[in-house]
């Protein structure tokens, strides 16, 4: 009788790390917050589903490049918006490191360059080819830049090398860095009231180009290595002389123990999968109807339970 209660014992010992291993950690799991509107919005909407998991989550202000390298040593456990254009190279280099893993894509498509609202494009016909910037420089000139033209580029933690494809190609521009993605928005708001031509890095899914109808500029098509490798794009002697990916992915990203540390959220990460037009929404809540984040992040939430359920009940234990 001893024996065989030893027996059941020691069974039912055994199975209890596997109890364990099936729950997920008490520990926080720890969000980033970058300096995008809808990469913000999209963390707490992620965040409060997670905590209908009955997880803990903590949200951190990270640099938007050094994150991966932050995920992978395992300070930070996820990104949401792996942007091709952006971050593709630094997520590139953290998963050569190891530690990083590739959580799967977004069916939103994206696109990062330069850009500029219709009316630009009524005084500089000749647009959307890059060639005609040259041509249309002194329309984008301000005192500052003198007869140049000023190109608006993405604030310098996104590294969008804009100075470098100004020189590659030639181009007759100044390239200035915006502090803020609401730095863009109000440099073509102003623009607007006089219909000033302007020149801004802009992205897509956003807000605005469902309240500035405009056009990215068409550079020399994207080749791999053109950010790496002199000889390819048009200038046999520079990097940077192609556009961005026109049709780049927009991935998430987890430290590789998250599987096994919150296995539930784990798997809503992986179901996770949020469209051009689902992200342009979480963006205007904030940029154009004025919201906290945090309430962005409900509001959204609220009007969009039919597609977050699905993914919270397949991942309930």
């Amino acid at each position: 009788m001893k024996i065989l209660t030893s027996t059941i014992l020691a069974g039912s010992l055994a199975a209890l790390p596997l109890a364990a291993a099936a729950a997920d950690s008490s520990d926080p799991i720890v969000i980033p917050i970058h300096n995008w509107s809808s990469q913000i919005v999209m963390s707490n909407v992620v965040g409060d589903l997670m905590q209908e998991l009955g997880d803990n989550v903590e949200y951190v202000t990270t640099d938007s490049q050094a994150v991966y390298e932050s995920i992978r040593l395992g300070d930070v456990t996820l990104e949401l918006e792996v942007w091709e254009g952006a971050f593709g190279a630094s997520f590139r280099a953290a998963l050569a490191k190891g530690g990083i893993e590739d959580v799967g894509d977004h069916d939103a498509v994206t696109r990062e360059d330069w850009w500029y609202p219709m009316w630009t494009k009524e005084a500089c016909p000749g647009l959307p080819d890059w060639h005609a910037l040259n041509d249309c420089a002194k329309l984008f000139a301000t005192p500052e830049t003198g007869d140049k033209g000023l190109f608006l580029d993405g604030p310098v933690d996104w590294l969008k090398h804009g100075k470098e494809r100004a020189e590659a190609l030639g181009l007759n521009f100044v390239v200035k860095n915006a502090g803020s993605a609401a730095a863009l928005w109000a440099a073509i708001g102003a623009a607007e009231k006089d219909k000033k031509p302007v020149l801004v890095f802009n992205w897509t899914p956003n807000f605005a180009e469902a309240v500035w109808p405009g056009e990215f500029v068409e550079f020399p098509p994207w080749e791999d290595g053109c950010d790496t490798d002199p000889s390819k794009g048009p200038n046999k002697e520079a990097l940077y002389d192609c556009g961005n990916p026109a049709h780049g992915y927009l991935k998430k990203a987890a430290w590789e123990g998250m599987k096994d540390k919150w296995p539930a959220a784990y798997c809503l990460l992986k179901k996770i999968s949020f469209t051009n037009a689902q992200i342009a929404q979480m963006a205007k809540l904030v940029d154009v109807d004025e919201m906290e984040p945090e309430e962005a992040a409900v509001e959204w939430l609220d009007a969009n339970r039919d597609v977050v359920d699905p993914w919270v009940e397949a991942c309930k234990g």
